[in-house]
């Protein structure tokens, strides 16, 4: 299948990704408007150079003038380029040598399915059970508390004095948020390809997530999508397994595209978006949620703030997953056992403004592995400028 269905429903914006061209050894970046695929590599090889461009706005009207390399139709999926499809340019995850960080427990929904996970050391079966408990424990609207703040002190005194104390607790309404890396540089998959769940786990979920695409000065470019896959029963034994439980082949997806700040969509835009989740499954299972951006706990620029700034610095930019407000809790295999992921899963991401972020599950040991990274990058450029 080409990408057109992958693409927002607006025709007007500006859209930057990445191909793979027959014919080029290094990945291409492009600027995506209308029908048109344009090549932008002259400004720079890297979607994150790119991001650095003084006066990026005129440099990419100028290329809107120039003839099209390709047509949206031209463009295919990782999925559908399988044998036969060798002439196809091949859609990429829209970002390369940034590095990838995410936020988490950003929604008191999120807060307390971590919670959860932690009581029930990451059994699925006493889930239920502990939800039922923490309902009993916390009876303030979690959703109205401003992290950071004296009700929020307050409350973590109450919460300590019953026992239900927690490190999710602390960042979830806490004075700092929890900030991790949730993959290598180069190790995102795009939309259309296979992400991948570990055979170690039994208890994992899809986590739609806004992402915000950062350059080297902390200045916010523009946003994207991404399922920030997670190992429930691996984070819920103890956090810090928490890279064991995000950080593993193919377990990061982000795209399809990154859609930059302009006179159409902006930052302000971004606050407001919801992000809609469909996964399907070969037994018949269809898990529906929204993740509403509106309701995050923390503002972007506190988030951002978090991650980057006099005390840590990112000379190739970033880019910042802001976490979820969804946590599916139905039961899938059996009563009081929640979701889990089963292989086969189709994942939809979507929204109107960003397009949709589309990857079926797989085993992460048997997925293609990993093999493109940093060095091989610099030589695949280093090859076309000679």
């Amino acid at each position: 299948m080409s990408i057109r269905d992958l693409l927002p429903a607006e025709a007007t914006g500006t859209f930057l990704g990445r191909l793979r061209v027959p014919g080029r050894r290094a990945p291409v970046p492009v600027l995506v408007t209308g029908n048109a695929v344009h090549d932008v590599s002259d400004i720079d090889p890297t979607v994150s150079g790119i991001l650095e461009t003084p006066d990026l706005p005129r440099r990419l009207d100028e290329v809107r003038t120039r003839p099209a390399d390709w047509a949206v139709d031209d463009v295919s999926t990782p999925a559908a380029a399988a044998p036969g499809s060798a002439d196809a340019p091949v859609l990429l995850a829209p970002i390369d040598l940034q590095v990838i960080k995410a936020c988490g427990v950003t929604f008191a929904g999120s807060m307390v399915e971590r919670l959860i996970e932690e009581r029930c050391d990451g059994d699925p079966a006493r889930a239920q059970s502990v939800r039922a408990e923490l309902a009993e424990a916390v009876t303030a609207d979690l959703t109205a508390i401003v992290p950071g703040s004296a009700e929020a002190a307050r409350l973590k005194e109450a919460l300590i004095a019953k026992g239900w104390w927690s490190q999710y607790l602390e960042v979830g309404i806490g004075p700092d948020p929890e900030v991790f890396t949730k993959g290598p540089v180069l190790s995102a998959v795009g939309s259309g390809d296979a992400v991948g769940i570990p055979a170690f786990s039994q208890w994992s979920n899809p986590e739609p997530e806004l992402v915000l695409v950062v350059d080297s000065t902390g200045t916010i470019h523009g946003v994207t999508m991404g399922n920030d896959v997670n190992l429930r029963d691996i984070e819920g034994r103890s956090a810090l397994l928490l890279g064991m439980a995000k950080d593993n082949n193919r377990s990061t997806a982000i795209g399809p595209l990154i859609r930059l700040f302009d006179e159409t969509f902006g930052l302000e835009d971004a606050r407001s978006l919801e992000l809609r989740l469909t996964v399907t499954g070969d037994d018949g299972c269809k898990l529906t949620g929204v993740n509403s951006v509106g309701s995050l706990s923390r503002g972007f620029e506190d988030l951002v703030s978090a991650a980057h700034g006099r005390h840590h610095q990112y000379p190739d930019g970033f880019v910042l997953f802001t976490g979820t407000l969804f946590a599916p809790t139905e039961d899938r295999d059996a009563a009081g056992l929640g979701f889990t992921h089963h292989l086969g899963d189709v994942v939809m991401i979507a929204n109107d403004h960003l397009g949709a972020l589309r990857n079926t599950v797989g085993r992460s040991e048997d997925l293609p592995a990993w093999d493109y990274g940093i060095r091989t990058l610099f030589a695949d450029i280093g090859a076309g400028q000679r």
